[in-house]
């Protein structure tokens, strides 16, 4: 399997799979139900999902510190047009907080992950923009993330 882009032209994921071997980064909506191959669990909104019950989310964090910040998130406002650009950002402010990120890096590092997040669109949310960007950090490849 390969590792999808961090953004439209970046190269630095290809081959970062091997040929065989399953990605240690999944997705999924919080409306859908947890399995036993999900790994470790981790909620990447800063909101709670609408309509979900605490207790009914199976999650092993809630990293609110990995979403994008508020104003981004109003600004991107979930418009496929905005979409590279709302990448650009997310991946800026995720360089500012590189902490936030080790609880993930560290699971993924160990076994399987899955980051849990609530938007309807499955193409274009933080989660779709966030698993590329922790693949390149996990191939050792990934420095500064470059401004596209």
């Amino acid at each position: 399997m390969r590792a999808v882009a961090a953004y439209e032209g970046d190269t630095r994921t290809e081959g970062f799979f091997e040929k065989g071997e399953r990605a240690v980064i999944k997705l999924k909506r919080a409306y859908d139900s947890a399995s036993n191959d999900d790994g470790i669990r981790f909620l990447v909104e800063r909101l709670w999902p609408r309509g979900v019950k605490k207790a009914a989310l199976r999650l092993d964090a809630w990293l609110k510190d990995v979403a994008p910040s508020t104003g981004l998130r109003q600004w991107f406002s979930h418009d496929p047009a905005k979409w590279a650009e709302f990448q650009r950002r997310y991946r800026r402010e995720l360089d500012a907080k590189r902490e936030a990120l080790e609880p993930i890096l560290k699971a993924a590092r160990r076994g399987r992950v899955t980051l849990v997040y609530s938007s309807h669109d499955a193409e274009h949310n933080n989660a779709v923009a966030l698993k590329p960007y922790l693949a390149v950090k996990m191939s050792g490849r990934g420095g500064a993330q470059r401004a596209a």
